[in-house]
């Protein structure tokens, strides 16, 4: 079998045609042996081919047409609860290149890897961050020339989108959207309904005015600057500034207000030009966002006259910071959270009206999202930032339809006839009061999350805390209404800081994330052929880098210079290879079934084993640390038929 990288490579060019031949035909649900870096070089043609065999010519032809939608695999469902047993895949597009590039990296991925979540899709704003949202325009950065080249009806990235998500249903894969309950601190969102967001009045770096009523300035000011400037898309001004900015009635659309503020949807450089200048129009007046805040207490921040950067134009921003912090308080300078809720006194002590919601905001965002999933046929949701929980007394007991942003939206896309849309919430199982205020598996079910990301990724395999974790969470998966992930690995984990968590136990990670077939897991791309990185590694091979677009030197644990590289790491890419194509074998018998602990994760033990709780045809077993024992007492008489890296399967007598 292969061993280095060259020997692979090699093994590839000497048999390509038969592994493409298996997928082709329907032997295999992926193509074995393909490297990442070799399926996302394919041409359109050859990709076009081979789904052409595949899929056959009327599918793939509908699927080609962003007019036409392909049902999802989960289509029938009456609920989101397959989301609880889902393995799922995080895809930071940005590495790839292009959404068509999602198509080729998911021939790596065998069926047993059903869904597919796309990393944030919109256009980004301050630092090119991902999740720093400026707009509700598709990211042009994902759009493939190749694929308009060899397909001119696809000429734009909306419509690319819609192929790729229509090609990745037709391919047995469900597709995941990210929602972010924030934006870009001067996103098109934020000027186009400041009422939406909190305001603050600075002079010089004091702030002099943060009440509920700054917006009211900065919707003068806005106004100012259109009949000034004109609005961006020479259209007559045939109404009030009431009606403009009215966030109830529409006497001015969406699209017009966005139009007038910053010009033709497509023209990204006069947008941002035009966008510029409007910021710089409500700096002059000391008018900004509000920064968003991350865990308790949230509210209650000052800027910091000692702590600023200046941009490229010469403009001073001020660092912003906690009056009171506590262990996990941040202040993310660059986004502004929605202004969800009303405040007591005016916001004078910074304190929320939890009981008096911004109605029109709730609406705006949950609309917004959902409009976006119809259009693309998305089938669930990650909810960023869902540990989120910002009321003192904590969770309460009876929720109302304002008690979460992340739930309404759920709700909202439901409502509307999709009943399967699922929602997998991007929280990590601390302690209560630590990431939110209150208990936040509580939360949890209060959002009504139907699996959730968890932190077991953030332990190093066998150590007493993954120990812990992993019993913990399963035994929330059998006790709770929401589904812990066995997570293997994230985009946001792939950085250095993170490098001791995945230099052994990796195949123990793989291994159970795809046979512990009652828990739901996610893997992000790039981990079957991730560098140990026993030495911090070159930043271009961690995708958490590539969540943003630093290009200040200065900044040089974050600085990126060129394309993603793909780790090398060839032994880890063939012992994953192997395990996903015996799965192949089994994955009918196996798949969601139930769990019986043969051998539960204990600190008085080095490995695990399960089998199925009802008609048990196969056993597991896998080291945290060492090797297995060559005979396992716990397993009942059957014939081992499969070994790999400390991880063994036998089919029971």
């Amino acid at each position: 079998m292969p061993t280095t990288y060259t020997d692979s490579n090699a093994d590839w060019q000497q048999n390509f045609s038969s592994y493409i031949n298996a997928y082709q035909t329907g032997r295999q649900s992926f193509i074995p042996n393909l490297l990442p870096e070799t399926a996302v070089r394919f041409s359109v043609h050859q990709t076009l081919d081979m789904l052409h065999k595949r899929l056959g010519s009327a599918l793939l032809r509908r699927a080609l047409d962003p007019a036409e939608t392909i049902e999802s695999p989960v289509g029938k469902e009456p609920d989101a609860a397959w989301l609880k047993r889902s393995n799922m895949v995080g895809v930071n597009v940005r590495t790839i290149g292009s959404f068509w590039n999602v198509v080729n990296y998911t021939l790596t991925l065998p069926a047993s890897h059903d869904s597919i979540h796309l990393l944030p899709i919109w256009e980004p704003g301050v630092v090119g961050s991902l999740y720093g949202m400026v707009s509700w325009q598709i990211n042009p950065e994902f759009f493939s020339p190749e694929l308009a080249q060899f397909i001119p009806m696809l000429d734009t990235v909306e419509k690319q989108l819609k192929v790729v998500v229509n090609l990745l249903h037709a391919m047995g894969r469900t597709v995941g959207m990210d929602v972010i309950p924030h934006t870009d601190r001067f996103s098109e969102m934020v000027l186009a309904y400041p009422s939406f967001f909190e305001w603050v009045r600075r002079e010089g770096p004091w702030l002099v005015d943060h009440t509920d009523q700054v917006y009211l300035l900065v919707e003068d000011a806005i106004w100012e600057f259109i009949l000034t400037q004109g609005p961006a898309d020479n259209s007559p001004v045939l109404y009030t500034k009431e009606m403009f900015f009215s966030p109830a009635i529409p006497f001015v659309s969406d699209e017009q207000r966005h139009r007038v503020l910053f010009g033709e949807p497509g023209d990204y450089g006069g947008r941002l030009q035009r966008r510029i200048k409007l910021i710089q129009h409500l700096v002059n007046y000391g008018l900004e966002t509000l920064p968003m805040t991350m865990a308790p207490p949230y509210r209650g921040i000052h800027s910091n006259p000692d702590e600023f950067v200046v941009d490229e134009y010469g403009q001073i921003w001020y660092q912003y910071e906690f009056d009171k912090p506590q262990a996990m308080s941040r202040v993310f300078g660059p986004l502004a959270r929605y202004r969800f809720y009303f405040s007591h006194d005016s916001n004078r002590q910074w304190e929320l009206n939890f009981n008096q919601p911004n109605v029109s905001a709730w609406e705006y965002f949950s609309k917004k999202y959902c409009e976006c999933q119809q259009q693309y046929c998305f089938d669930f949701m990650r909810g960023d930032m869902a540990h989120v929980q910002m009321r003192p007394e904590g969770v309460p007991d009876e929720p109302d339809d304002y008690y979460d942003p992340l739930r309404a939206v759920k709700a909202y896309v439901q409502e509307r006839g999709v009943a399967y849309f699922g929602f997998f919430a991007e929280t990590f199982l601390a302690p209560p009061d630590t990431m939110g205020y209150g208990d936040e598996l509580d939360h949890l079910e209060a959002i009504e999350a139907d699996s959730t990301l968890g932190d077991l990724q953030s332990t190093v395999v066998g150590s007493p805390q993954f120990v812990q974790r992993f019993r913990d969470y399963y035994q929330w998966l059998k006790t709770r209404q929401f589904a812990p992930n066995f997570t293997v690995m994230t985009a946001d984990k792939d950085d250095p800081r993170f490098d001791e968590f995945y230099r052994t136990g990796n195949l123990f990670r793989y291994f159970v994330a795809l046979f512990l077939t009652d828990m739901p897991s996610y893997i992000s791309l790039g981990f079957e052929v991730r560098n140990l990185h026993e030495q911090r590694a070159a930043n271009e091979e961690y995708s958490k880098l590539y969540v943003f677009q630093v290009i200040d030197e200065e900044e040089k644990d974050k600085v990126t210079h060129g394309p993603f590289r793909w780790g090398q790491n060839a032994g880890q890419f063939a012992a994953i290879t192997r395990i996903r194509q015996f799965a192949e074998q089994i994955w009918p018998a196996i798949a969601g079934q139930a769990t019986d602990w043969l051998v539960p994760p204990s600190l008085q033990t080095s490995f695990i084993a399960w089998t199925q709780a009802d008609n048990p045809r196969y056993a597991f077993a896998a080291a945290m640390t060492g090797d297995l024992p060559e005979q396992l007492a716990e397993i009942p008489a059957g014939a081992v038929v499969f070994e790999e890296g400390g991880c063994r399967v036998y089919r029971l007598s």
